[in-house]
Order: structure tokens, then sequence, then C-alpha cells
């Protein structure tokens, strides 16, 4: 007897080229067949993905969201291979995967330090904005109903979170999700400015609560929530300090549905006014910590496609040791993961 496909809320987040990593375990859900994509919560590369993934699923279901993100992805790696912000050749003969030892990385980002996006890009000239406009349908998207879509961007104005969804997605949306204020200006949007959703919700989780009644929650975690000792170069340090703030939206929201959990299990609240959430968690820290800030900003395919392979690898692991617990218990310890000792699973 073939086993009903159970219902997850995908929380994807942001990471720029590391988004492939979760491109690869999107892949492998789609293939694999045993989980039903209920919601997607997504942020920067996490929304790119979402964004795909919709579009591809409204033409031809999972096979059309698999081809829709390689597509997208292709078109990322295609726009590396003409493009100075490569690795050198060294860093290709040894293998580091960094753009560090480019000196134009270096220029740029101590040039983003001095002057802003206004005044280095007065015409807000944005090849990634030519690029997804060109590799994604937004009509496709809009009309795709397999599954809630939450794309998050922050209030510039507010510092709220502003979660759009699929219904009105449009490319100032999907931009506004990923706009690294020192990177972009800022995308308005009804004359509101917004920065990337990072910041406020990476990704946001709360949609899932109201808008369906899946309570598991799998978040494609990209960021490390611990890195052991202090970082010591500039970079790094900024690196860090984006890890921290990207981070903190999602524990607080993380720390929230495990404070109602226990309060249920202690009979102080009731299981039929208040929802159970299980939280699951897929990562690989010990590959993509390794990898440093500067990697995010490679696109060169051969690199996009070795993220992708350790998505598709993590998550088959993954999902044979925990798919019998989809939809009876959480298989990460929330509290530990508050007091930075990662994923653990639970007895």
């Amino acid at each position: 007897m073939v086993q009903k496909p159970k219902p997850v809320n995908l929380a994807l987040q942001g990471g720029g080229a590391h988004g492939a990593f979760t491109w690869g375990v999107l892949d492998r859900i789609l293939e694999d067949g045993r989980l039903r994509i209920a919601g997607v919560s997504g942020t920067s590369a996490g929304a790119m993905n979402a964004v795909a993934m919709a579009d591809g699923f409204t033409r031809d279901g999972p096979e059309g969201g698999r081809a829709a993100l390689e597509n997208f992805w292709r078109c990322m790696g295609d726009g590396a291979k003409n493009s100075p912000l490569k690795r050198m050749p060294y860093d290709v003969l040894i293998g580091n995967w960094g753009l560090e030892n480019n000196p134009l990385y270096h220029a740029l980002d101590a040039l983003s330090r001095v002057a802003s996006p206004y005044q280095l890009n007065p015409m807000n000239m944005n090849p990634l904005r030519d690029m997804v406009e060109k590799c994604i349908d937004f009509d496709m998207v809009r009309k795709c109903t397999a599954f809630k879509l939450f794309v998050s961007a922050t209030n510039v104005e507010s510092g709220n979170v502003k979660v759009f969804p699929r219904e009105e997605m449009t490319v100032d949306m999907l931009m506004a999700s990923a706009c690294l204020p020192h990177l972009y200006q800022a995308v308005e949007i009804d004359g509101v400015p917004y920065w990337d959703g990072g910041y406020m919700g990476n990704p946001a989780l709360f949609p899932f609560h109201a808008e369906n009644d899946t309570n598991d929650i799998v978040v494609i975690q990209i960021n490390p929530i611990e890195r052991k000792g202090a970082p010591r170069n500039s970079q790094d340090i900024q690196n860090r300090m984006n890890e921290i703030s990207f981070n903190s939206s999602l524990l607080k929201e993380l720390r929230g549905i495990d404070f109602v959990d226990r309060l249920i299990r202690q009979g102080k609240l009731s299981a039929d006014e208040y929802r159970q959430v299980r939280v699951h968690v897929v990562e690989n820290q010990a590959e993509l910590k390794p990898l440093g800030a500067s990697s995010k900003m490679n696109v060169e395919w051969e690199f996009l496609t070795k993220l992708r392979d350790l998505g598709r690898d993590t998550v088959t692991g993954w999902l044979d040791e925990n798919f019998a617990a989809i939809g009876e218990r959480s298989t990460v310890d929330l509290r530990q993961m508050f007091q930075g000792l990662g994923a653990q699973h639970q007895g």
C-alpha cells in the first residue's frame, strides 16, 4: 500500500549563493514524493527558490517545480561567466570556493562602507532583477494553488516584517526580500521602502499558523547559529554580525513555539485552543560553515551544483532518519538550539 504524502510547511532561509543548498533540498523533496508541501515561507535566496518552484509547479506539478529551480540557478550561473567577480586561478587550483583573494571583491567591499548605493548606482541598475524577470513568470506564480507562499521583506520606515502573499507576488516584492541595503537601493512598493527580509524574518513562521492547518514546519537552515571563536578580519566580522542578526527573528519565533508547546504539555493551555507545532531542521553546517562569507557571492555553476548535490544528499539522509516522526513529534530540541548547541535529535 502506497503511503499518503505527509504535509509540511517549509521555511527557507536566505544566504546568497548558499541558497543553492536549498535548491538541492527542494529538488530531492519534489522527486522523493513522501512529503507534500502545504506552505512555503522564504526570504532573500529562500524566497527566490520558493517563487521559482511555484512558477514551475503551476506548469507541471513537482517535475515542473524541479525544472524551474534548475533553470533559475542556471541563469544565475550563466550570469557569472563573464563577471570579473570570481575566484582567482590559485583558488580554483586548490579548491577554495571563496572570493577573498579577488582584489575586486575587496575593492567593492571597501567602497560599500564609504558610499551608498544611491551614490554609486544613481540609475539603480540591477542585473539580478533583470535576470529574475527573465527566468520567472510571475503570472504563473500568482496562479499557483498547490501550496501557500509567503515572501518576507523588512519595512525600512517601521522596522517591521512585511509578508507578501503569493496572490499578489511581483518582481518588486521578490527583489525587496533580497535587497541588502549596502548593495542596492531600497525597493519601494506602494510608496514604502523595503530592505532584505532577513533582518526581521529569516524566514517568517507566523503566516503558517493562520493560513493552513499543517503543524509540521521544516526549516532549511543555511546560516549557522553557532561559530566557535571571535572572527578576526573585517569580512568575517561583518558576516558573523549578519548571521546573528538574520537568525535572531527565527530564533524568537521558535522560542514562542517552544513556550506554547511546553504550556500545552503541562496542561496550562488547552490543546483545543492552541496548536502544538512540530519543528524540524534540515542543515549541514559541517559542510556549509567552513565556506566563508565571500563564497555567498560565488555563483559559478560548478559551485552551485556542488551545493545542490550537498542539499540533495543531506535531505535524503534526513528523510530516511526522520520521516516517521513527521506528524508525530519534533525532531529538533529547540532549547538546545537556543543555547547554541545546534540541532539535536530528541529521543
